[in-house]
């Protein structure tokens, strides 16, 4: 039996979609179908019922995938283990990250780290705040990347940015005007009254928000709540209201002139993210080195890829210099 072909099943049987698992897998929809088939075609029983949709598990088809799912994370435990006594730095990673870590910031990491440890197949998976508690939870993620990280009985957490809260606004807005004045920021009171865009009431950021307007004494007017970052800078940029968000959320937007961030003044708000694990699981060497990378400066990075290029590029003009 082939074990390529019980991973490409327990794949199906997370994601409910032969397509879905043939894209996280990197491969062709026909290859994870086909696999599929020869396990059912072994074992003489359906796994699957394609009559639903989203797919759906048979009742032995739920019973076979619970027990394929410990052997692969028994097998990855192991193989964790061996290369870990080994020194080695090789092997899967997978991550599961908020939506607003910045999605570009994470694909320069991402870079970097697989130019680093071409050994190691990394995934970076992008859900829902509770999702990523519940992906490292269930051994479907090594660490996770959340905002206002918790440390539990069953999860620790380590620091890695503090970022900056900021009004963010549309650039016809009345207090995007202080910026073609000369001013790059506002009083915290200037949010009284005006159309809020906010997050739900179950996100730990809502929770936040409100409680540093409440100690601030302003009540801004909630329009809209989304429960994601995406869709509130979104509505900002619709005109709809105003927004509390992260200064590095917004880069982008307010590099191109659809929004305007403006700093609050006298107060000190910042969104802090973290690093999550299972307290009691030791991080393996391909997670440890994610980890460090993290905490590095990116423009120091980029510094030191493009000296790297330099150099290299100087060697070979030298080299084509002496030849000629």
């Amino acid at each position: 039996m082939s074990f390529r072909n019980i991973e490409l099943f327990c794949e199906v049987a997370e994601c409910r979609s032969f397509s879905k698992a043939a894209d996280r897998q990197g491969v062709s929809q026909s290859t994870v179908s086909q696999a599929v088939a020869h396990l059912e075609k072994q074992l003489g029983i359906e796994l699957i019922d394609r009559s639903h949709r989203p797919l759906a598990l048979t009742v032995v088809g739920q019973h076979y995938f619970d027990g394929c799912r410990e052997l692969l994370r028994g097998f990855e435990r192991l193989d964790t283990e061996v290369r870990q006594l080994a020194g080695c730095v090789a092997g899967r990673l997978r991550v599961a990250a908020i939506y607003s870590v910045g999605l570009l910031q994470m694909d320069s990491y991402v870079h970097y780290f697989e130019q680093a440890y071409p050994d190691v197949d990394l995934r970076v998976e992008y859900v829902h705040p509770d999702q990523v508690y519940d992906r490292v939870r269930s051994d479907s993620a090594e660490i996770g990347l959340v905002s206002f990280p918790e440390e539990t009985s069953e999860f620790a957490a380590i620091p890695w940015q503090e970022q900056r809260v900021a009004l963010i606004v549309h650039p016809e807005h009345p207090l995007a005007k202080r910026v073609a004045d000369g001013y790059d920021s506002v009083p915290v009171e200037a949010i009284q009254g005006e159309d809020f865009v906010n997050f739900t009431s179950e996100l730990k950021v809502r929770n936040q928000l409100d409680r540093w307007l409440r100690e601030a004494g302003v009540s801004p007017n909630v329009v809209h709540e989304f429960d994601n970052v995406e869709q509130v800078r979104r509505a900002v940029e619709d005109g709809v209201g105003v927004a509390l968000l992260p200064e590095a959320t917004v880069t982008r937007s307010v590099e191109t002139g659809t929004l305007v961030s403006l700093k609050l003044e006298n107060v000190e708000w910042f969104r802090p993210l973290g690093v999550i694990h299972k307290r009691f699981r030791k991080l393996s060497n391909a997670a440890d080195r994610f980890v460090e990378l993290l905490h590095e400066d990116l423009n120091l990075l980029r510094d030191t890829r493009q000296s790297f290029r330099e150099g290299r590029a100087g060697n070979r003009d030298r080299k084509q210099n002496a030849s000629t």
